[in-house]
Formats: structure tokens, C-alpha cells, sequence
């Protein structure tokens, strides 16, 4: 009996997805379970396993093919059948083929290694397939081991072989020219183009980025306000208290804990920026999800942490640093990427100094983060050196009027300035 391998329901509005690699190929030897291929859809990646035992009879769809919800993408052949012995086209028997399997993936290593867990990413397999490398010869440079964009292309440009530049020697003597010197060795020229550009098709999830971005600022009347931050305070209780917080909570205590439950609390004090506009409706939300902006290999993500204002500051950065994590193995789920009611996102990571971040539609605020830099300040009277940070609050003013988004944006440096007011109003 044959059983088609259809693409499941991938979520709400995600009606298709491109394929990103198969796990397995006509004629393999598969288990319940076992991972077939890789999707990918606008917001996640997303692994389709096999529902029973068998062989994977026939391929319906490539690498790179773009496939509907629902549509077959597969056939698997029940194992009792497989087994008969029917002669394939290259003159080996499909039971010859499941003993050959058999015996070839018990030399595997076991499923649910680090290895196993952390796969390359896609777009480094896809550049890998289109250079022709083999993904397994490339070291991942990352902390967990996974093969990154970074890696194969430092592969490639370690590896690549060079093009001779000058042509083998002719044994043919080379007649004098009139005033008795030889004539100059032709020199080889590059071949104009070759090797100057590289295509690389966009990932789904860039080609998605790129799409909300532009509406973005096609549909908001985005503009930023920036104020700056110093980090004494937050610095000091860290230093304090890093040791005694990380032993009880088992987690680090980082800046984003502090500017979650400002944000929160600023929130509160100027709801129309924890709002969106549906048609001409304000539609005012009285919970607060916050989206933290995750860079991946492939791309921006914002996972979303849910009723921010009800979590303590252990929690929020346990549940930041789980989304982190997961974002950039591709294992968030799409309920996990929807339904934000304000992001924050964190650029001084990368070394950024000042941004205006572009508005995460159908939101109308988002708070940027950067460096933190000694600057010189005038504290009482003195010029004093301090940690500082600018911050960056781009809007709607659409719904959001300048005064206001000044005022959310001081809020938020009152309340990382006096970390103990975040107790209060966080």
C-alpha cells in the first residue's frame, strides 16, 4: 500500500512554502517519524516527518519547488511490499536496497546528538548545493557546532581552485622582431564578469522582511524620536547582583529584563503606543506582548513575549534567551512570531551606535537599543564620564503625536535611570 506525503497545514494566512532540502531520496529506507524535508515559509521553517514505515518510493517535488498546503510532495511504499523484491531499473531489488540501507544507517550516529539537533543552516545549504560542496566537509564556526552562511563561503574561498593565468609555454621558437628583441609574452587577461557576481535567490523569509518593511513605511507615517540613557544605575545593581541571581534563577541577568519592564511601564502611562489602527478604528490593547527582535543566518525574526507586565525579571530573561535560542535553530513555532503589541530591538549588540528602526506592522511603536559608550556628561555642575546609551522610539503619527512619543521615550529613561521606580510602574 502506498501512502502520499502531503504538505500539512503550516498556519494562519501561510497558504504554501518553498522547499529548502530533502532529508531523504527515492529509494531510501524510512521510519515513522524519520524527518523527510525541510519547508520553508514566511516566518519558520518547518520539518515534515514520515507517517509510516517504508520505502520513499517516489519525489514529486525539487529543491527550490514552491508547494501548496495539502499538495502531495511524496509517496512512501508500506515496508511488507517494499520488501518483495520487485527488480528495480538499475537491476537491484528493493529488498536488496532495504538490507543495503539497513545496514548502512546502523553505522549512523544516533539521533538527537548535538549534531543532529543543530543541522546547517538552510541558506548555507543552499549556497553549499549550488557550489556543489558537501555540506559535511564544512566546520561550523558557532558555539554549537552548526554549519552557518559564514562557514561555507570561508570554505569556498579556501578550497576553491585557482584558474592558471598564464597558458603553458609553447615549444614552437618565437621568430625576432625587425630590431632583433623578441616580442612581448602575451599576458592573460580575466575573462570580463567571471567570478565578479554571485545570485543567490532570497531566502521566503527575507523576500517576507523585505515585503513588511516596504508596507511599513508605504502605510505608517513613521518618524523617530531619540533620547539617551545612562546605564550607571542598571550597570551597578548587575555588578551587585549578577552572582546571587544567576545561582537562585539559573539565568543571567541582562539589560533586557530592565528595558522590557520600562517599556511596560511606559506603556501604561501612554497606551495609544500599545495600540493599531484597523480601518478608522484605535484598536487599545490592555496586554502587553512584547516582540524581541532575534537575529538568525536567515534574518530578522521577533518572537513574542507574552504579558510581559505580569513576569518577573527572572522570567523575562529566561523566556528571552529560550527564544533566542530556538529562533536560531528554527524551531519557533508560528504562534510564537504573531500577535505583538510593541517590539524592542537591540542594535548596540552589533556595535551600532544610532538607528531609526522601521515600525513591525500592524504595530505603531518599536524602541531601539544601542552601544553602550563612555561619554562625557554635565552631571551637577561637572563634566563627568558615564555610560551612555542612545535610545531610538520610532511611531505612527498617524495615532501617536510628537509630544507624546517624547514623553513615552523620557518615561522610559526615568525608569532605567531609578531601576527601583520598575518595581513600581514595570
Amino acid at each position: 500500500m502506498s501512502v502520499e506525503v502531503r504538505v500539512p497545514t503550516l498556519g494562519e494566512s501561510i497558504v504554501d512554502a518553498t522547499i529548502v532540502s530533502w532529508q531523504k531520496k527515492e529509494g531510501d529506507l524510512v521510519q515513522r517519524g524519520d524527518v523527510l524535508i525541510e519547508l520553508e515559509t514566511d516566518k519558520v521553517n518547518v520539518e515534515v516527518n514520515a507517517e509510516q514505515d517504508g520505502v520513499l518510493q517516489k519525489v514529486t517535488k525539487q529543491v527550490g519547488d514552491i508547494v501548496a498546503v495539502g499538495g502531495v510532495i511524496a509517496v512512501i511504499e508500506d515496508s511488507a511490499r517494499a520488501t518483495q523484491g520487485v527488480v528495480k531499473s538499475n537491476g537491484t531489488s528493493s529488498a536488496e536496497t532495504v538490507s543495503q540501507q539497513s545496514s548502512v544507517s546502523s553505522t549512523q550516529p544516533a539521533l538527537g546528538s548535538a549534531d543532529a539537533q543543530r543541522p546547517p543552516s538552510p541558506l548555507a545549504r543552499r549556497i553549499a548545493a549550488e557550489h556543489k560542496v558537501d555540506i559535511a566537509q564544512v566546520t561550523g564556526s558557532s558555539p554549537h557546532g552548526r554549519v552557518t552562511k559564514e562557514d561555507v563561503i570561508q570554505y569556498l574561498e579556501q578550497n576553491v581552485q585557482k584558474t592558471p593565468t598564464q597558458s603553458t609555454t609553447s615549444s614552437i621558437p618565437v621568430a625576432p622582431t625587425q630590431s632583433g628583441q623578441l616580442p612581448p609574452s602575451p599576458v592573460s587577461q580575466p575573462t570580463p564578469g567571471v567570478g565578479r557576481e554571485e545570485r543567490i535567490r532570497m531566502t521566503r523569509r527575507r523576500q517576507t522582511i523585505a515585503q513588511r518593511l516596504v508596507e511599513a513605511q508605504h502605510t505608517a507615517a513613521i518618524l523617530t524620536t531619540f533620547n539617551e540613557i545612562d546605564m550607571s544605575a542598571i550597570i551597578d545593581i548587575r555588578a551587585r547582583r549578577k552572582e546571587s541571581f544567576k545561582e537562585k534563577h539559573n539565568v543571567s541577568l541582562g539589560f533586557m529584563s530592565f528595558f522590557t519592564k520600562a517599556v511596560v511601564g511606559a506603556l501604561k502611562a501612554f497606551p495609544f503606543l500599545n495600540a493599531e489602527i484597523q480601518g478608522t478604528e484605535i484598536i487599545l490593547k490592555h496586554y502587553y506582548d512584547i516582540g524581541i527582535a532575534v537575529s538568525t543566518d536567515d534574518g530578522l525574526v521577533v518572537p513574542v513575549l507574552r504579558d510581559a507586565d505580569r513576569k518577573s525579571f527572572a522570567e523575562i530573561e529566561r523566556e528571552i534567551a529560550d527564544m533566542a535560542k530556538r529562533a536560531r535553530a528554527n524551531s519557533l513555532g508560528l504562534t510564537e512570531l504573531q500577535g505583538g503589541t510593541f517590539t524592542i530591538t537591540n542594535g548596540g549588540i552589533f556595535g551600532s551606535l544610532l538607528s531609526t528602526p522601521i515600525l513591525n506592522g500592524p504595530q505603531v511603536g518599536i524602541l531601539g537599543m544601542h552601544k553602550i559608550e563612555q561619554r562625557p556628561i554635565a552631571l551637577n555642575g561637572q563634566v563627568v564620564i558615564c555610560p551612555m546609551m542612545y535610545l531610538a522610539m520610532s511611531y505612527d503619527h498617524r495615532i501617536v503625536d510628537g509630544s507624546e512619543a517624547v514623553r513615552f521615550l523620557v518615561k522610559i529613561k526615568e525608569l532605567v535611570e531609578d531601576p527601583e521606580t520598575l518595581l513600581l510602574e514595570g
